[in-house]
């Protein structure tokens, strides 16, 4: 130790220092080893708080750590939340292998078709595929109207997730393409804004819908 307190490190003869470019990429963790979150931008300032990408991830798996707690869900990794929401619909329960797999094949084709970060065209979609407005039920037993009500940050997540992934399965179900090329196609059609996208149909009815009921 050197007098103001500081560690000196003696290189050893023998030992063989890292190459630049993996030091480099020691800092850096990517998705999938592939994907970075660095250039991720969220467009909606009211979801920043609830799309999680500041706490970058190698693969989208928690192992529940996030379902431990009331509204514990909206820290959870975005591209996990999405990968969770894939293992729906009764026969898929419990395969987060499979799930995992279909999320990077699908941002493999997305990168393909787009030139793009497939993590930013996941987050444009989600952004795009909240409802802002829905309708709710008021009144009791005998008299029952719609009123239409604003959707907060957290559900109008939550919603766009289950709107992309049920889509997908939709598209998917009784078709030659794999689910994770009509994963590929509903984000890339959601991101855009295109009324192909099942998500943004959807959403747009909700909103028409609440339109009605104010």
């Amino acid at each position: 130790m050197s007098d103001n307190g500081e560690i000196e490190v003696e290189a050893v003869s023998g030992y063989q220092v890292l190459p630049k470019e993996v030091t480099e990429e020691i800092g850096s963790i990517k998705l999938f080893n592939k994907w970075s979150y660095e250039d991720v931008e969220i467009r909606d300032i009211s979801l920043t708080d609830y799309i999680q990408i500041r706490a970058p991830v190698y693969i989208s798996h928690s192992a529940g750590r996030y379902a431990q707690k009331r509204f514990r869900k909206a820290q959870c990794p975005i591209i996990e939340r999405l990968t969770n929401s894939l293992m729906m619909n009764g026969r898929n329960n419990g395969k987060k292998l499979m799930a995992v797999r279909i999320v990077a094949h699908a941002f493999e084709i997305i990168h393909i078709m787009t030139d793009q970060n497939p993590i930013q065209v996941a987050v444009d979609a989600i952004v795009n595929c909240g409802p802002r407005e829905d309708s709710t039920r008021i009144g009791s037993a005998g008299t029952v109207r719609r009123q239409a009500v604003d959707v907060s940050p957290l559900r109008r997540v939550n919603q766009a997730i289950a709107l992309l992934t049920i889509g997908a399965r939709e598209a998917a179900f009784r078709n030659v393409k794999s689910v994770a090329e009509c994963l590929a196609e509903e984000l890339i059609n959601a991101a855009k804004g295109s009324s192909n996208s099942y998500a943004i149909k959807k959403k747009d009815e909700l909103e028409r819908v609440a339109k009605s009921n104010r």
